[in-house]
């Protein structure tokens, strides 16, 4: 898989093909201020790729905290960064919400209708990924785990009735390339770029998300 942002103005994220975790981990600190932490990582046993926490059914393998205390060594400084992937190069990359940005999450399929209610509004988006467990992470202003229950609502929308979570203090998405498995890597479905630097407030993108939701629920 090939990741690649044109140009040259700072806020990018380039190619990853051919990188190493350590140096793509170090570009989200350095060029998108994103706080990271190194997670678990795959380690291969009898041709099988296992999760190096030891648990033969991991839910996340390679994909979630190597310590309780993850949240105290997340770091925005880009040496610190290198140093912690020094000591484990092949880390998964896991980003802390709830600091930069917090994720709306979504399934894949209302993710994907939503994205394209938002393009014909003319919305500006932040970044996006989809992961291998077929789920959609939306970046947007930190806040937004406050907010969205009582936005959903105003709405009209039960939000225990809508499969949407937001992930805000406390939690963390995974980021790309980091691998789940043999499930697949997690990928941007919309990429940092410098026009998306600046992230949406969660009430520009609440509305289409939960009319998605809404509509997957009721199939």
């Amino acid at each position: 898989m090939e990741e690649t942002i044109a140009g040259t103005e700072t806020a990018q994220i380039p190619k990853q093909r051919g990188e190493s975790l350590q140096d793509i981990a170090v570009r989200y600190a350095e060029e998108r201020h994103w706080d990271v932490f190194p997670g678990t990582w795959l380690e291969a046993a009898d041709g099988v790729q296992r999760c190096s926490c030891g648990e033969p059914s991991c839910a996340l393998p390679g994909a979630h905290p190597a310590r309780e205390d993850w949240a105290t060594q997340a770091t925005g400084s880009a040496t610190v960064a290198r140093r912690l992937w020094a000591k484990q190069p092949s880390a998964s990359i896991l980003l802390p919400t709830g600091r930069t940005f917090d994720a709306i999450d979504v399934p894949e399929t209302s993710g994907f209708l939503a994205l394209a209610r938002m393009r014909r509004m003319e919305l500006t988006l932040g970044p996006v990924t989809c992961t291998p467990d077929r789920r959609m992470q939306f970046f947007v202003l930190p806040g937004a785990a406050v907010k969205v229950p009582d936005l959903v609502r105003k709405l009209g929308w039960p939000l225990a009735s809508l499969d949407l979570n937001v992930l805000g203090e406390g939690t963390y998405v995974a980021a790309p390339p980091t691998r789940f498995g043999a499930r697949g890597a997690v990928q941007w479905a919309c990429r940092p770029t410098p026009a998306n630097r600046w992230l949406p407030d969660a009430e520009e993108l609440i509305s289409p998300l939960a009319y998605a939701c809404g509509r997957d629920a009721r199939r």
